[in-house]
C-alpha cells in the first residue's frame, strides 16, 4: 500500500475517538464576515456538513463587517466607531439589516446544495433561523449615543434546543430583537460567547483570519490555560480582532464553556484538523488539563502497551506482558495528552536508596520535544521526595541519550543483588547511572 491510502487510514483511527466523543456535543462556531468573502469559504461548509452528519449539534453565528461597510460605501454613507463598537444610526440600520439578510441568505443557500458528485450530495441539511436572541440599546456612552447598536440581552435557549434535537443547525445573524419591536446590531462574537454560555455548549469555535494566537515571540501558541490567557489578552501581540476573540475564549470558558478555539479560515480543512487531531491547527483555550504527567493506573495498561510495543519489536525495550504490566503499574508515569498516553517511564526503588529507571517510551509523534526529559526531570523529583540517592538504567541502544542527561557508564557488579540476579546476558545491556 502507498503512502497517501496509509496516511489516510491512520488518520481516520487516529480520529476515531473524536468521532465517538464529539457525537451528541453542543459546538457554536462563529463565522466572521471576512471568512464568509473568503475562497475557502465553501470548503468550510462541506466541513459543517460533514460535523452534521456525524452528529455534532451545531449553531452558527455569522459576521458580516466587510459586508456592511460595503453596502454603507454604495450609499455614499459614513460609519463611525467608538470604543470598538459600531455607530448604529437610523440611516446605517437598513444597511445592516440588508448586509446581514444577504449574508444570512448566501449561507442558507450554501448549506442547500446537494448536487451529486460534490461533498454535500445526499446532506439533506435542514437550516433554521429566527428571533433567537433577545437585545437592548448600547445606549449613551461617555455622550455618545450608539442609537441602534445592541448588547445582549436574552439567548432563548428553549427554542435553539428544540431546533438542535431535531437534528437543525441553527443558523443566529447578528441583528438581534427588542420586546418593543426594534432591531439592534450585535456583534456576532458577542451572541456566539452568550449563547455558548447560556447553552452550556461543549465548544466555542472562531473561524477568522489570523492561525490564531501568538506569543510575544511571535509565535502560534497551540494551547492556553485561563491564567495564560488573561495575560496575552495585556499584550499588544496580537491584533485587535484575535484579541475581541481570545477576549470571548476566556469569557465563554470562565462561564462553563468546555473549551475555546481560535482557528483560521485560511487552512484548508482547519475546522476537521482541529476538532479530530490531537493537535489541531489553531489554538484551544481551556480550563481543563490538555496535558499532564501523572502516576499510571490500570486503565493506562492498554495505552502503555501501545507505546511500548513497537520498542520490543526492535528490541529497545525487553518485552512486558499484559499481566506483568497490570502488577507492575504502579511503579509507571505517564503523559497525558487528550487522553492518549504519549509516554511513560517505569521507576523501580531498591534498598541502598538506589532506584531503576526503565521502559521510557515516547510517542512517534511527539519524539524530540523534549517530552522524554520532562519525564525524566518529574520522575528525579520523585526520587527526592522519597530519599533515593542514585538511579541506574540499562539499555542497548539509548545510551547517548542518556549520557545527554547526566549518566554515566557503570558497572553490572555495582547493580543492587536482586537486579543483578535477572541480568539477561543474551540482551548484553549497557548499564548507566546517575547519583542524584
Amino acid at each position: 500500500m502507498n503512502s497517501s491510502p496509509q496516511q489516510y487510514v491512520n488518520w481516520f483511527r487516529q480520529s476515531s475517538p473524536y468521532i465517538h466523543s464529539h457525537r451528541g456535543r453542543t459546538f457554536v462556531i462563529s463565522i466572521s464576515g471576512e471568512t464568509i468573502e473568503h475562497s475557502g469559504f465553501a470548503h468550510l461548509i462541506h466541513d459543517i456538513a460533514l460535523l452534521n452528519s456525524l452528529g455534532v449539534r451545531l449553531i452558527l453565528v455569522h459576521g458580516a463587517r466587510p459586508q456592511i461597510e460595503k453596502q454603507i460605501k454604495a450609499l455614499g454613507l459614513k460609519s463611525e466607531f467608538s470604543q470598538g463598537w459600531r455607530i448604529t444610526s437610523n440611516d446605517i440600520l437598513p444597511c445592516v439589516e440588508q448586509a446581514v439578510g444577504q449574508v444570512r441568505v448566501n449561507i442558507e443557500t450554501k448549506l442547500s446544495m446537494g448536487l451529486i458528485n460534490t461533498p454535500m450530495s445526499g446532506a439533506s441539511l435542514r437550516v433554521v433561523s429566527g428571533n433567537f436572541v433577545t437585545a437592548r440599546p448600547y445606549g449613551v456612552r461617555d455622550g455618545i449615543d450608539f442609537g441602534h447598536t445592541g448588547h445582549i440581552r436574552r439567548i432563548d435557549c428553549e427554542a435553539i434546543q428544540q431546533q438542535l434535537q431535531l437534528n437543525n443547525i441553527v443558523l443566529i445573524s447578528p441583528v438581534a430583537y427588542s420586546p418593543t419591536g426594534e432591531a439592534f446590531n450585535c456583534r456576532a462574537e458577542d451572541i456566539a460567547t452568550a449563547t455558548a454560555i447560556a447553552l452550556n455548549a461543549d465548544k466555542l469555535i472562531f473561524i477568522m483570519d489570523a492561525d490564531g494566537v501568538k506569543n510575544d515571540s511571535g509565535e502560534l501558541v497551540q494551547q492556553l490555560g485561563l491564567l495564560e490567557a488573561e495575560q496575552l489578552l495585556k499584550s499588544d501581540t496580537n491584533d485587535a480582532i484575535t484579541q475581541l476573540h481570545l477576549s470571548s475564549a476566556v469569557d465563554a470558558c470562565k462561564h462553563g464553556v468546555g473549551r475555546a478555539h481560535l482557528i483560521s479560515h485560511n487552512i484548508d480543512g482547519a475546522l476537521l484538523l482541529e476538532l479530530y487531531t490531537r493537535d489541531g491547527t489553531g489554538t484551544l483555550i481551556t480550563t481543563e488539563t490538555y496535558e499532564d504527567i501523572r502516576l499510571a493506573d490500570i486503565d493506562d495498561v492498554g495505552g502503555i502497551l501501545e507505546l511500548i510495543q513497537p520498542l520490543e519489536d526492535e528490541g529497545i525495550l525487553a518485552h512486558r506482558s499484559r499481566d506483568q504490566l497490570e502488577l507492575e503499574i504502579k511503579q509507571f508515569t505517564v503523559i497525558e495528552r487528550d487522553g492518549m498516553v504519549i509516554a511513560c517511564a517505569a521507576l523501580y526503588p531498591y534498598a541502598g536508596n538506589i532506584a531503576e529507571l526503565s521502559c521510557v517510551a515516547v510517542h512517534s509523534d511527539y519524539q524530540k520535544q523534549g517530552r522524554a526529559a520532562e519525564l525524566l526531570q518529574h520522575l528525579q523529583k520523585q526520587c527526592n521526595s522519597k530519599g533515593i540517592e542514585k538511579l541506574f538504567i540499562l539499555t542497548t541502544q539509548t545510551a547517548h541519550w542518556f549520557q545527554e542527561q547526566g549518566f554515566i557508564e557503570d558497572d553490572i557488579n555495582n547493580l543492587p543483588v536482586e537486579r543483578k540476579q535477572m541480568y539477561n546476558n543474551q540482551r548484553n545491556s549497557k548499564v548507566f547511572s546517575k547519583n542524584l
